[in-house]
């Protein structure tokens, strides 16, 4: 890939496609200035092998490893207690000092002990209805937030959510830096989810941690994707898939986040970027939900070293290739300009087209065929090792309605 191109990197499954590999082969190949996270938040697992170290990527980009720094945009969900676990658990398989290598926007929700105890207990009363939460307090951070932003009292249905007290301005990245105001909000979000969290989270420990958590990162404002892309090429990691998305996912089984490129377009400001769809050679699904093309023998063939059945999330699922659902996706990304493709090593692939099953000999020819975008990344087992970072030869054939392969069609 062209060096002075953004890439903006996307899963097109219900997650767990390989972008954290991805993105540590993008920063290992060429020049990166950041990565830039641009949706999510602590729920993200997004495991890289490198050097013979592992290790699961949560909030730090997934380009620590290739010592490329990290920028948390206003997009993110930033919980700060993960953060600093995250940090220990790199500094342990030898990053120095990771938090030097991140700084985080201002304008970041933050999710907090009493999001994460209210989502857990949303979840548990679903019973059998589950919606396959990670448990990480994710929605429950942007439902808050959208009750400020929507002046909501208690009493009324937001989302689909009763408003069980009354809410006051969500806390931000920016409040930990004045203890005044973060308190405040602390105090009113504690007594707003003492029904669903109860009393157990002390707001003056959170406050002490998160006055540590402000001194020990860049706190930034104003254009720092301008700043960053002016200073070099950018890597955008997205948190899931798009089949996940809050707008285009598969209702109630979605996450409340854009996992679309769309928030990462709009940080770049109008700066060209390619977007790069990442899919494994099977289908994959954590928890509940939707998987047509479900497969007990393709979950019991292809062992998973760094995904389980979650107490939250629930089963680690798979299934052939969903050539409907890929296109699908693409569509919600508004287009792709190249794929990336994992899992290459996995053999006897099948996939679905329509309601027909076919055997899948060649994943990179079938995907270039079926999406008309050419593969630029390939990876055929764990560790960076394993991956490619291929050049784009029909790089300025951009007619796929003419035999080129550029961008995929919407």
């Amino acid at each position: 890939m062209a060096d002075e191109d953004h890439v903006i990197v996307v899963g097109l499954g219900f997650g767990d496609e390989g972008k954290g590999a991805v993105v540590d082969a993008l920063c290992a190949d060429g020049p990166v200035s950041a990565v830039v996270r641009f949706n999510g938040g602590a729920q993200a697992a997004h495991n890289v092998v490198a050097g013979g170290r592992h290790h699961t990527f949560s909030q730090f980009g997934s380009g620590t490893l290739a010592g490329v720094p990290t920028w948390l945009s206003s997009h993110v969900l930033v919980e700060p207690i993960a953060l600093a676990a995250e940090s220990r658990e790199l500094e342990a398989i030898g990053v120095a000092d990771p938090l030097s290598l991140l700084s985080v926007d201002a304008g970041a929700l933050l999710t907090t002990p009493f999001h994460v105890a209210a989502n857990r207990a949303r979840e548990r009363a679903r019973g059998g209805d589950r919606h396959g939460s990670c448990g990480k307090g994710i929605g429950e951070t942007v439902w808050y937030g959208l009750l400020g932003e929507r002046g909501a009292r208690r009493g009324e249905v937001v989302e689909e959510q009763r408003v069980l007290g009354e809410p006051g301005p969500a806390p931000r990245v920016g409040d930990c830096r004045d203890p005044r105001e973060l308190r405040r909000r602390l105090d009113v979000l504690a007594r707003f989810y003492e029904p669903l969290a109860g009393d157990g989270t002390s707001v003056d420990e959170l406050v002490e941690l998160y006055r540590s958590f402000a001194d020990a990162v860049r706190i930034t404002t104003g254009d720092e994707a301008g700043r960053l892309a002016a200073a070099g090429r950018l890597v955008f990691e997205g948190a899931q898939g798009v089949l996940l998305d809050e707008t285009h996912g598969f209702h109630p089984h979605t996450t409340w986040s854009t996992t679309t490129p769309r928030n990462a377009r709009a940080l770049l400001g109008g700066r060209s970027a390619r977007v790069l769809g990442v899919t494994r050679t099977y289908q994959t699904r954590h928890g509940a939900g939707p998987l047509p093309t479900e497969d007990q023998g393709v979950l019991e063939r292809f062992p998973e070293a760094h995904n389980g059945t979650g107490e939250f999330q629930g089963a680690w699922r798979a299934g052939h290739l969903d050539a409907d659902l890929l296109r699908y996706a693409v569509r919600c990304c508004g287009g792709i300009d190249g794929l990336a493709v994992t899992h290459l090593d996995a053999d006897g692939l099948q996939v679905a087209a329509g309601q027909v099953l076919e055997d899948l000999p060649d994943p990179v020819a079938y995907l270039e065929d079926l999406l008309g975008v050419e593969v630029l990344v390939t990876g055929a087992g764990p560790s960076r090792a394993d991956y490619a970072v291929r050049e784009n030869p029909r790089h300025d054939r951009v007619d796929a309605g003419v035999g080129g392969r550029g961008r995929a069609p919407v």
